[in-house]
């Protein structure tokens, strides 16, 4: 059921800041991009996502308007329904849709990097027809299964397994903390073969023994549909299964997409934040003068704008680095780890600025603070992102 917009919630009406003229490096394409997902989030999303959060519902008719505007496998080429679009222009529409909400950016993350991604990649030209201009269009939502009960953080540990059972393959295991999982017609599932090597298979909604149970009680992404994926005995026909790749290589080149793609969303969280203390600052009241005049409010105010400008920075220049296919897997881990330590800050403090305010339904940033707590951890987790660089700069495994 789609929620009525309340009509006493406030009209959106973020502005951007560019404190170091970024704008400037973007092409007129870049923009333009931007600003229709911009838009799109003031008419469609705003009104509507504290509701939704409020009382943990996926939107569902997101994924149809994603489809849309063009928001699922940007980097796709046409023919198979993407975009055709460039990373920059991706970095901008995942930034501006976190900006309304990380649940709806963490939609059409995993729908282009996890699901579309590894089919372009990895699957035959078969997979790619079948799959890709459903994916593209909203008409079908996905998956991606890799995180275990038991194997997060150390994928290469993972029980989900598979026989050769003559034209099929028999799947047995289970995922969890899949977003998108319960509303999802397809699922890109990585489970190793019988020589223990890991493989990407696609599994399709209605196949016996696939069931996808919903997770309840989050306290984050309220308004993201989470959920487990459970294989019991799930015959999938060897058609089904991605040729193109072997081995960890496979999941963790997908992580990579997504993680650049949550390196720009984070901003945007953080964008909105800053946006919303700024502007109570100056209409708040306190001793006879706004609060945006006192001291330690401006530090506030000035550190999350330095943040933001210098995530900004980065962001671009990755962007730059990932058109040329010059970006390195520790690179992307650097800009998701930074962003989201910066993102998680600027909506603590902003939150204070905001005081009692601050946790209600009527502005977002205790909605964006819980979620930011989720995207810290997901597509790796802060601690492993700085052992990934550490280990990229001295050459020396911590990981083991």
């Amino acid at each position: 059921m789609a929620a009525t917009p309340n009509p006493n919630l406030k009209v959106d009406i973020f502005q951007s800041p560019d404190y170091f003229q970024v704008d400037d490096l973007l092409t007129d394409e870049h923009k333009l991009v931007r600003d229709s997902v911009r838009s799109y989030v003031k008419k469609d999303i705003s009104p509507i996502i504290e509701e939704y959060a409020q009382r943990a519902e996926f939107p569902q008719q997101i994924v149809k308007q994603l489809g849309d505007l063009g928001c699922f496998g940007p980097t796709i080429p046409a023919e198979y329904g993407g975009g055709g679009l460039d990373y920059i222009s991706y970095g901008l529409m995942m930034q501006e849709l976190e900006r309304g909400d990380s649940g709806v950016r963490s939609t059409a993350s995993v729908q282009g990097s996890l699901v579309m991604f590894p089919i372009y990649q990895y699957g035959s030209e078969e997979q790619r027809r079948k799959f890709l201009p459903k994916l593209a269009s909203g008409e079908w939502l996905g998956c991606f299964g890799l995180t275990e009960p038991d194997h997060g953080s150390d994928p290469g540990g993972m029980l989900s397994n598979f026989t050769d059972a003559g034209d099929h393959v028999v799947l047995n295991g289970s995922k969890m903390w899949i977003s998108n999982a319960p509303y999802s017609q397809v699922a890109v599932v990585w489970a190793k073969d019988e020589s223990g090597e890991v493989r990407g298979l696609i599994v399709e909604r209605g196949m016996e023994g696939f069931s996808t149970p919903t997770t309840h009680g989050k306290w984050s992404l309220r308004a993201s549909a989470t959920g487990e994926l459970v294989f019991d005995h799930v015959k999938v026909p060897k058609a089904n299964l991605l040729p193109g790749v072997k081995g960890l290589k496979g999941p963790l080149s997908c992580l990579t997409k997504a993680r650049y793609g949550i390196a720009w969303g984070v901003v945007g969280a953080a964008m909105d934040c800053y946006d919303t203390a700024l502007r109570y600052s100056k209409e708040r009241v306190q001793f006879d003068r706004p609060i945006g005049g006192f001291q330690l409010q401006q530090k506030k105010l000035a550190e999350m704008i330095t943040e933001i400008t210098k995530a900004q920075l980065l962001n671009w220049r990755l962007g730059a680095l990932m058109n040329e296919g010059k970006a390195t897997p520790a690179q992307v881990s650097m800009a998701k780890r930074n962003g989201c330590e910066i993102a998680a800050q600027i909506a603590r403090d902003a939150r204070q600025v905001l005081g009692g305010m601050g946790i209600t339904g009527e502005y977002p940033i205790m909605r964006h603070m819980m979620n930011i707590e989720s995207v810290i951890t997901y597509e790796g987790t802060h601690d492993v992102h700085l052992l990934i660089t550490g280990m990229d700069i001295t050459g020396l495994n911590a990981f083991k």
